[in-house]
């Protein structure tokens, strides 16, 4: 079943957890403009590939146009059962006509089957597109020259899921991921310091991970290949803590934003205590100035006094807050 809206599609994928390894092509549809586009998306309800086999892979296929390349945007989401999106990833890419272009990785299929997360009402899953076309950088006066834009992030993050030329792979639990040491070492300082110096991590070309979750390290990864995250919002908490092990300055700053904006009552303590404890300055001095504008509701929550006494440095600085106001 597809929906189509202008620039924007909804198709669901009937009996999904029945799926096998085969491909799955929405119905083609057309998005205005002056290429006559048809697009269609494709799904891979086991992955594209043996080595994504517990993922959702899903591309966006530009079917036929009357130019080879169209320059757009486009976004896509898995919407759950109250048609809200829990999963959406971003591109501006440049589509060739008979290739697609998305995302090997695009959601666990662990996450879609589980009852909690309702994604899949009456075992339906449905994927929403959104598709801007941008403006023609061919159309320039004689003598210009086009220069193409930067598909860097792109290009890393395909590089990432392909799992070509690895060198190292990260170990945690029972996953892996191949990665590139030249790649995590120009990241991060953590990285580099493995494998410049004579450590097991440079003999064995591996490095294990036992503090960390699985999906966390995988989103610590994306963001070390593009610089953005698929799920911040999610995982602000534990990025924040890896960001800060492995020296990811700005990952680490765009998980205290998210994490401030979502400072409450009920969770103001927690949020001081893994801001002090991971370094998070911003997040610590907003978290400061939330207590001290909320200190009476906080004080009376029951995780108050059992917590921030574990933290005697902190409860000294909070009085002394609330001394200075």
């Amino acid at each position: 079943e597809l929906t189509i809206s202008k620039f924007s599609c909804i198709w669901t994928i009937k009996n999904f957890s029945k799926r096998g390894e085969e491909a799955l092509y929405s119905t083609d549809f057309s998005v205005e403009s002056d290429c006559n586009i048809k697009l269609n998306i494709i799904a891979y309800p086991k992955g594209n590939s043996k080595v994504v086999k517990d993922y959702l892979s899903v591309f966006l296929n530009l079917v036929s146009s009357n130019k080879s390349e169209v320059p757009v945007k486009f976004r896509l989401a898995v919407l759950n059962v109250e048609k809200e999106e829990v999963k959406q990833v971003e591109c501006k890419t440049e589509l060739i006509r008979g290739k697609d272009w998305g995302y090997s990785r695009f959601l666990k299929r662990e996450y879609i089957l589980d009852e909690c997360n309702k994604v899949l009402p009456d075992d339906n899953l449905t994927i929403a597109c959104k598709v801007t076309i941008l403006p023609d950088s061919n159309k320039r006066s004689s003598g210009q020259v086009k220069v193409p834009e930067c598909s860097l992030p792109n290009d890393l993050r395909q590089l990432f899921e392909s799992q070509n030329f690895c060198d190292v792979t990260l170990s945690v639990g029972e996953r892996e991921f191949p990665a590139h040491k030249a790649i995590l070492a120009a990241r991060s300082s953590v990285f580099a310091a493995m494998f410049e110096h004579d450590m097991e991590e440079k003999k064995q070309n591996r490095v294990d991970i036992t503090d960390i979750d699985a999906g966390v390290v995988e989103e610590m990864l994306t963001f070390i290949y593009t610089g953005k995250t698929d799920n911040l919002i999610n995982m602000a908490s534990d990025l924040l803590i890896a960001a800060n092990k492995y020296d990811l300055e700005r990952l680490k700053v765009m998980c205290e934003e998210e994490i401030c904006k979502e400072l409450r009552v009920e969770n103001a303590t927690d949020n001081l205590i893994l801001a002090d404890v991971h370094n998070a300055k911003q997040l610590k001095k907003q978290a400061i100035e939330f207590i001290k504008t909320n200190a009476k509701q906080i004080i009376e929550t029951s995780t108050w006094e059992p917590r921030i006494l574990e933290f005697p440095k902190l409860l000294v600085e909070i009085l002394r807050a609330l001394v200075i106001e």
